[in-house]
């Protein structure tokens, strides 16, 4: 016999993790995940930075909606602090002249915290960068680690608090929508509920097709990175994250190691993505032209999907081509920085209609998050 549910959510990430939290305040939920555990892809393979700079406006607006959640160590569910100070170092090559100009433009407009450096004081910050590879930076104090894995556990703690079920090895195989009510039939299943909530991922489109929708344009892309260890006699646990104006390679510590990253973004369709040899070369190869750092050994080696739509800007509405079906995806790089702005914006969408008073206020518009821009 079917289970059913007042809203069902597919998907245990972070993005489905934080709605059926908040979700489960009030209504009866099932959290749906298709792996045996929760987190098993983009999440658990994230080296998330909360930078309240990064992204469009309407991501930067998230963002800051989620850091009192955070600071507040997820209600205190979470063991160990959620935010912990890094600070972000973004600095320009030769040739990266007007890109550094370009940012400072827009990053001091949105953050009065953000400080231009010339080429000595970023050296300073972070001595193993090459003096003739950097002209000058922009530093962001308040930029922040995000212990992902406890933020990740203490929405599922408080998921389970509040009466959200989580059931593994669950993953949707179809769904039909009949008198007001979805039936979703899974490897664990069958599961109904007037209210599907969409948060599957990189995955989001194909269950979207399996509800017989069309896609939103997800365009999952692949981001490779790597840990190698930290320089002998230097101590780096303190430096920023580091990463060139151009986007084209970071750096920061993680763990006593550093991790690399060629920021890169190759499109990929869903899968359980794997690094690959070209990508983690790449990073290295840029790694020590810019800086001194010498790489003996990698250490460990993975690649996570990052999703986007085409403006990359989240997804967070109901789709207006099928009732009671509710997309939360398409966070890209900024899912876990967001997680809690978007999952109270999808609990007030879902209850209301409308966005949470405060990010209303915030100049936060329905019409920027909804799927409803993707139909026209």
């Amino acid at each position: 016999m079917a289970e059913t549910a007042d809203l069902i959510v597919i998907g245990a990430g972070i993005a489905g993790a934080a709605a059926a939290a908040h979700l489960a305040r009030g209504h009866k939920v099932v959290l749906l995940e298709r792996e045996s555990q929760p987190g098993y892809h983009t999440t658990g393979r994230s080296a998330a930075l909360f930078t309240e700079t990064y992204g469009n406006r309407t991501i930067r607006t998230l963002t800051g909606a989620s850091r009192a959640f955070y600071e507040a160590r997820a209600d205190g569910l979470a063991e160990h602090p959620i935010l912990t100070p890094r600070g972000a170092l973004m600095f320009a090559m030769p040739g990266q002249e007007a890109t550094l100009a370009e940012d400072w433009a827009e990053l001091s407009q949105h953050d009065p915290r953000v400080r231009r450096l010339d080429a000595a004081e970023a050296r300073a910050m972070v001595p193993v960068l090459r003096p003739e590879m950097v002209i000058g930076a922009i530093l962001e104090p308040d930029a922040m680690d995000i212990d992902v894995h406890g933020l990740h556990q203490a929405y599922l703690r408080l998921g389970r608090q509040r009466g959200a079920r989580l059931v593994t090895d669950a993953e949707v195989q179809a769904l039909r929508h009949t008198a007001g009510s979805w039936t979703v039939t899974t490897t664990a299943g069958e599961f109904v509920t007037p209210v599907v909530v969409n948060a599957a991922g990189a995955w989001a489109d194909v269950v979207a097709g399996l509800a017989g929708l069309p896609p939103i344009g997800l365009v999952p892309k692949r981001r490779t990175a790597l840990t190698i260890p930290t320089p002998a006699g230097i101590d780096g646990a303190h430096w920023p994250m580091t990463l060139d104006v151009g986007e084209t390679f970071y750096f920061k510590p993680e763990s006593g190691r550093l991790l690399v990253s060629p920021a890169d973004e190759t499109p990929m369709a869903p899968c359980d993505v794997q690094p690959d040899e070209l990508d983690i070369a790449i990073a290295i190869d840029r790694l020590t032209r810019a800086t001194t750092i010498e790489v003996a050994r990698v250490e460990r080696k993975w690649a996570g999907l990052r999703s986007f739509v085409a403006d990359k800007t989240t997804v967070n509405g109901f789709d207006p081509l099928a009732e009671g079906f509710f997309w939360l995806a398409g966070q890209g790089g900024y899912g876990i920085q967001t997680a809690d702005g978007m999952a109270r914006c999808a609990l007030s969408l879902i209850e209301t209609g409308e966005l949470p008073a405060e990010l209303r206020a915030a100049g936060l518009d329905v019409a920027a998050l909804s799927p409803a821009r993707f139909r026209r």
